[in-house]
């Protein structure tokens, strides 16, 4: 759908046919794709990219072709999400089309830092919430946290949100312009831009990584959006990336980042899972900020590394400029018209996390390496069943690309991803949310597998994981691995 300006309506809420939302960031292009004639849909062969669309900056043919929207129009509305693959239908409340059914961040499967939790347990007696943006306590903890990551400045420049989409709306809206992302990209990045009513763009990402948009299909998207009367003014990236758990290099985070900048966009950087790095000493992590500090501001969510996501709580950083200064003063009038204040208690226990005491550190190494040794067996599996993935480099997590066995999932009655989403979901036991929740093509046989559940099903078996000198030996870790490595082998003609 196009406004009368030539740019694509994400549409305002309510105001879009509840069909049209069945997967999360489904939109059409603002452009065909001139590669491909209208109706034509992609060659397989064309999925192996794992989601690396041509760098013409267009946004190709995002889902559907037109014969198969036609055919959908004329017969009655069932979601393909409402079928299992074996065709047997399930009730109307295991629709995941909807954005209240959109994946939730992959699982740590790891239990909650002692430290952590009597500190929260001490501050149980708090019984106000912070004021908007946070207090100075958790303010000043969160500018020394980006102070040791070399991102200096006052806490003056930090807003504190209860989790990261309050804080990511509030940015969003305390910008004007049209909205730029990376295809895929974290599932709830596109329901912000909706909600607003922002006119929202996907770039394609490079074959090395994903999380940043390829440079010249940026430009190519920036004139494209002005040429039909659209305002670009805001880029989302993240360096460390969900859902493919890949580490942009510098050298495309600077080139990305200086064609952003140079066409006039303010990035926001997304760095929740920086700390969640497997192997932070052989990996050169460069943020944004560093490398444009008038023009990055960076956010990041405590849930996937500091603190369990049960405890929401998101920190934002400004640049220290003028203009950089009355968005901060537009984000905390969001945040309070939002009525989005953190906890008293959650926040007293984010300042103490993000202090980082030994505990607290050493539960981000721990992490981080025994999720070096599961997602590297995981990847070993899904391409001993001849699918494709890149070598997970950070996260619980790792992103697939099904298409080289298409034919096979033709014939178990998975054509797309979100029959790929249902049918391992049932045979993995754990959600496994298909690409068009990050954006991808609706036809692309991608999925985003979570490793957190790999590690053990209680607090002592995660306990021994994580503990563990040798954690792909332990009994229960071999029998979760053995039985995800089944579902893929399944898969093999």
């Amino acid at each position: 759908m196009h406004g009368t300006d030539g740019t694509e309506d994400t549409g305002r809420p309510g105001n879009r046919d509840p069909a049209q939302d069945r997967a999360q960031g489904q939109d059409r292009a603002h452009g065909q794709d001139p590669a491909r004639r209208p109706g034509e849909e992609a060659a397989p062969a064309q999925d192996r990219a794992h989601g690396q669309d041509r760098a013409h900056g267009q946004d190709p043919a995002h889902g559907q072709d037109r014969a198969r929207r036609s055919s959908e129009e004329a017969a009655p509305k069932q979601d393909p999400a409402a079928r299992r693959p074996g065709g047997r239908a399930v009730p109307a409340h295991e629709d995941h089309g909807p954005v209240r059914y959109g994946p939730p961040a992959p699982d740590p499967g790891l239990p909650v830092v002692p430290e952590l939790a009597a500190v929260l347990a001490a501050a149980s007696e708090r019984t106000r919430p912070e004021p908007p943006g946070g207090g100075p306590v958790l303010r000043e903890a969160a500018r020394g946290y980006w102070d040791r990551r070399g991102l200096h400045g006052t806490a003056g420049g930090i807003a504190a949100a209860p989790g990261a989409q309050p804080l990511l709306l509030a940015l969003i809206g305390a910008h004007g312009g049209d909205v730029l992302m990376p295809r895929p990209c974290p599932a709830t990045w596109m329901p912000q831009a909706r909600l607003l009513g922002r006119p929202a763009y996907h770039v394609p990402t490079p074959a090395e990584c994903g999380g940043v948009p390829d440079p010249y299909a940026l430009l190519e998207t920036v004139r494209r959006v002005r040429a039909e009367g659209g305002r670009p003014k805001l880029l989302l990236l993240s360096v460390v990336d969900d859902p493919t758990a890949t580490v942009a290099p510098p050298e495309l985070v600077r080139e990305a980042c200086e064609a952003a900048v140079g066409e006039g966009l303010h990035i926001i950087s997304d760095e929740t899972w920086r700390d969640t790095v497997h192997r932070p000493r052989d990996t050169v992590l460069l943020s944004p900020a560093e490398m444009c500090p008038d023009d990055v501001t960076v956010i990041a969510d405590l849930a996937e590394a500091l603190a369990p996501a049960a405890w929401p709580v998101a920190v934002a950083r400004f640049p220290d400029t003028a203009r950089a200064a009355v968005r901060h003063a537009r984000t905390l009038d969001i945040l309070t018209a939002l009525g989005a204040l953190v906890a008293g208690p959650i926040a007293h226990t984010a300042a103490h996390a993000l202090a980082e005491p030994d505990s607290v550190r050493d539960r981000i190494r721990r992490a981080a390496a025994l999720q070096t040794e599961v997602a590297a067996a995981a990847h070993r599996a899904v391409l001993a069943s001849g699918a494709l993935a890149r070598p997970p480099q950070a996260g619980r997590h790792l992103y697939a690309d099904l298409g080289p066995l298409r034919a096979r999932l033709a014939d178990l009655g998975v054509t797309d991803s979100m029959e790929l989403e249902e049918y391992l979901t049932d045979r993995l036991g754990a959600p496994a949310p298909g690409g068009h929740r990050f954006g991808d093509e609706l036809g692309a046989l991608r999925v985003r597998l979570g490793t957190g559940p790999l590690l053990g099903a209680t607090p002592q078996q995660q306990t021994e994981s994580l503990t563990a000198a040798r954690p792909l030996e332990l009994p229960h870790v071999a029998r979760a691995l053995d039985g995800f490595a089944a579902v893929f082998a399944a898969l093999r003609r």
